[in-house]
């Protein structure tokens, strides 16, 4: 079994974890853990639907966050799209896609407050990133047959057209359409840096004990989530993007001089500032790399490390929940509805709420993470193993998923957890503003206290760790010849 490098690539980072185990903070600290635990599901059974005036107008505007979030993201991504074989546009692309879109509010509340464009740009910005990359890979796959049948002198822009956006149409729709999901899941978490949307008010809620309110906005959330096969219908999507812009709200107005102000003297390191000049910045930076950025780069790749393996085990066992060659239907309705809840959560949230639960540590972050990715992918793989024929002899049981489906499917889940890898440690330096030790920890602290231009060093840290680790997972997957898929 060893001598399969897929297996070998496996124990590595299984051994990895383990070692990082015993260096991560892992421990529960809240005095009594299950009985908070417990009145918060005993909220969410009990939810209350009337607890504030404000939640239908918190949903409306995450609703409406995201569709022109991800409208201005698919338009400037499909554009970046077409010129993405350019090395200049790859890099800009691969840059503003791993900065997260909570650092990408906090940068724009800056300069623009609470002002729905902040939410706008948070979400459409690194969103551009990720649309160009995957419909640039989306056209490169384009049937070249079809332009070869058109008309001599056809121009450039009539052979596009007509020959290869039919082509990858569902494609590009389909990614799109689950791109909104991402999407409202993005929105959803930008009340947590204070916009008008459903996290401002669950925080809220969790601040002053009130679990059936909590409950009933999550359980909001789960519904919208569910349904947007029902309300999202193409015919109907012109109406929402030109409806959405007048439910953002209005917040505060701008002042174009604190724009002004952030470029040109708030993001500017302090001895420059100050005017000791090129001789100030090697103490400056060597004071943030050794207090701030090392400590935080550490934390991050610990916890990441230690996610991804648990993400992947809870993926193994997920699967079988939905697949058809385990159990009866009640079983596997079930499994969809727990994967479902699993994977709609945005990691964000389910930390915040783990954290208030059981205190601050790495734990809630792995539990969060692992579960809201483990169930992506659990419940990818099941539905890949729901195409599979079995021979009529074929095992029964454990050692059905032990010797038929689990070996079949393995390349694949390495394929899905290797791409997953850049988004989990995009996830764990945001959760540093919940008070866990990453990057975002010193992000938001310097942030706080009004030091930009160390936050914008430290931002820019985290980009490029994003950036390398996802050129990694590149590396491996083609090593390792597996096939790469694009995930939210």
């Amino acid at each position: 079994m060893l001598s399969y490098p897929t297996v070998r690539a496996s124990l590595i980072f299984v051994a990895v974890a383990i070692v990082g185990l015993l260096f991560a903070d892992i421990a529960i600290t809240a005095s009594n853990p299950w009985r908070d635990l417990g009145n918060f599901f005993l909220g969410v059974v009990t939810p209350n639907f009337f607890s504030s005036e404000g939640l239908l107008t918190a949903l409306l505007r995450t609703v409406a966050f995201a569709f022109v979030g991800v409208a201005l993201g698919s338009f400037f991504g499909f554009l970046l799209a077409l010129v993405y074989r350019l090395l200049p546009v790859r890099i800009f692309c691969a840059f503003i896609r791993a900065i997260h879109e909570l650092f990408w509010a906090l940068i724009f509340l800056q300069f623009f407050g609470f002002h729905p464009l902040t939410g706008v740009l948070a979400i459409a910005i690194p969103y551009a990133g990720i649309f160009a990359k995957v419909y640039s890979e989306i056209l490169e796959e384009a049937d070249p047959e079809p332009r070869r049948l058109l008309p001599p002198g056809t121009g450039m822009i009539a052979a596009f057209l007509y020959a290869r956006i039919p082509d990858v149409w569902d494609q590009m729709r389909t990614y799109t359409a689950y791109r909104l999901e991402c999407g409202l899941r993005s929105s959803a978490i930008l009340g947590f840096v204070g916009l008008p949307t459903l996290g401002f008010y669950l925080e809220s809620s969790f601040s002053q004990g009130l679990y059936s309110d909590a409950g009933a906005m999550l359980i909001l959330f789960y519904v919208l989530i569910a349904t947007i096969p029902l309300w999202v219908r193409p015919k109907l999507l012109p109406l929402y993007i030109l409806a959405a812009p007048f439910f953002l709200g209005e917040g505060l107005p701008i002042v174009w001089g604190n724009v002004e102000r952030f470029f040109t003297e708030d993001i500017i390191p302090a001895p420059l500032r100050s005017g000791e000049g090129m001789a100030g910045m090697v103490p400056w930076l060597s004071d943030l790399m050794v207090s701030e950025a090392l400590p935080g780069i550490w934390n991050t790749v610990l916890l990441t490390q230690i996610a991804l393996v648990a993400t992947g085990i809870l993926a193994l066992l997920a699967f079988p929940l939905i697949s058809n060659h385990f159990g009866g239907p009640v079983r596997r309705t079930s499994g969809h509805v727990f994967l479902v809840i699993a994977r709609s959560t945005p990691e964000y949230i389910l930390a915040y709420i783990l954290l208030q639960l059981w205190g601050p540590s790495m734990l809630p972050a792995v539990v969060a993470l692992s579960l809201h990715n483990g169930g992506i992918i659990g419940h990818l793989i099941g539905r890949q193993t729901n195409t599979l024929r079995l021979r009529p002899d074929a095992p029964t049981g454990f050692n059905r998923y032990t010797w038929e489906l689990a070996p079949r499917v393995y390349r694949s889940f390495l394929a899905f957890l290797f791409y997953r890898w850049e988004i989990i440690m995009r996830e764990t330096a945001i959760l540093g503003i919940l008070g866990i030790y990453t990057l975002g920890f010193y992000v938001d602290s310097a942030i706080q206290n009004i030091r930009f231009d160390r936050a914008m060093v430290l931002i820019l840290i985290t980009a490029l760790l994003n950036i390398g680790v996802d050129a990694l997972g590149r590396y491996i997957r083609r090593k390792l010849a597996l096939q790469t898929m694009p995930t939210c």
